[in-house]
């Protein structure tokens, strides 16, 4: 029972609900152009927004990626190799793998979610 109590109290410590139009508002007044909202060791997620011509500075993760494009056009530079990208698509990105965003003539907005930590 008391276990039970436990994983209950630390359920409601835990943050469930995101305002990713917040991040998005407090990106848009930052130097940063990304925000990490969920870092745990098996799971991060963020959001980032580029806007017309900015440039994409990451660099490969340690982490297995996905990005879902929100919002905005390009592409997606993955080991060299230009994905195009457009409203409501997803990509895998393998760790260690190269890979930025590029091109974009509109505002550009992607959730992203690690397979592990944002390191």
């Amino acid at each position: 029972m008391i276990t039970l109590i436990n994983h209950v109290r630390k359920q409601k410590l835990l943050k469930i609900q995101f305002d990713t139009n917040q991040f998005l508002k407090d990106i848009s007044k930052s130097k940063s152009y990304f925000h990490t909202f969920i870092n745990k060791e098996n799971l991060a997620a963020g959001i980032l927004r580029l806007e017309p011509g900015e440039e994409d500075t990451q660099v490969p993760h340690d982490s297995d990626e996905i990005y879902y494009i929100i919002r905005g056009d390009g592409f997606l530079n993955i080991s060299r190799k230009d994905y195009s990208i457009s409203e409501g698509m997803s990509y895998f990105v393998a760790k260690n793998l190269e890979h930025k965003f590029h091109g974009n003539k509109k505002e550009l907005v992607v959730l992203y979610f690690f397979g592990g930590p944002d390191s």
